[in-house]
């Protein structure tokens, strides 16, 4: 039987300290299987986006077992989990995270460069004409798009070549046109490279193109409508 790409066990998480601490996951149970995409989605502040950053190594978790890729990830130190997230984990964030003073090439191949990449830069000029943009690699941010800065922050993300891509409300900043041509991007990459793809939306149409969907409210999973009946 193939291991999961994603294996979550009892995950508990709780942020801020004393009277302004927040119970955000309480006791999450997950298994994605590989090559899978699910679709987490659940009214604001159930504890999604923090799930997210929990997979990608970006939260420690208080309890639990958090396995990525076949890698338990809960003991191992903050450079240890940095390396192993730019070798395994691809993010794309809502508000795309570019660095604004450099171009699009340089910041798909600011990644590759951390990596240790033989040749970076020729690299992300490959992703960047396989996301369509070949002919915008010396732009920066402020020239582009919103679109076309989602597309270098896929490039960003893909290029690494990770197991899993990790999408949070990647339409939530775009415009209903240019947001299904994001997801139809997003959607394509992760099947022609056998990639695991995991996102959080508020998008009914855009969760539904997932295998599955995964509910949360108030830092839980939600049954699935067949078990809660």
């Amino acid at each position: 039987m193939t291991e999961p790409a994603i294996q979550l066990r009892d995950v508990s998480l709780t942020l801020g300290q004393g009277a302004s601490s927040v119970h955000v996951l309480k006791g999450i149970n997950l298994d994605v299987a590989q090559g899978e995409a699910t679709g987490i989605v659940g009214p604001s502040g159930s504890g999604k986006s923090t799930l997210l950053m929990v997979l990608a190594g970006l939260e420690r978790v208080d309890s639990g077992v958090v396995r990525i890729a076949g890698t338990l990830i809960n003991d191992k130190s903050e450079d240890q989990i940095a390396a192993f997230r730019g070798r395994n984990v691809g993010i794309v964030f809502q508000s795309f995270h570019l660095i604004p003073n450099m171009t699009a090439l340089e910041n798909v191949a600011v990644p590759l460069e951390l990596a240790g990449h033989a040749d970076p830069f020729a690299a992300a000029a490959r992703e960047l004409a396989s996301v369509g943009l070949s002919e915008r690699t010396t732009h920066y941010p402020g020239e582009l798009s919103g679109g076309e800065q989602q597309r270098v922050a896929i490039a960003r993300a893909l290029a690494p070549e990770p197991h899993i891509l990790i999408a949070d409300e990647p339409t939530g900043n775009l415009d209903q046109v240019t947001g299904r041509q994001i997801a139809d991007l997003l959607f394509a990459k992760a099947a022609e490279r056998g990639m695991t793809l995991v996102l959080v939306t508020h998008d009914p149409s855009l969760a539904a193109r997932c295998t599955r969907q995964v509910s949360m409210r108030s830092g839980r999973m939600e049954p699935p409508a067949s078990e809660a009946a």
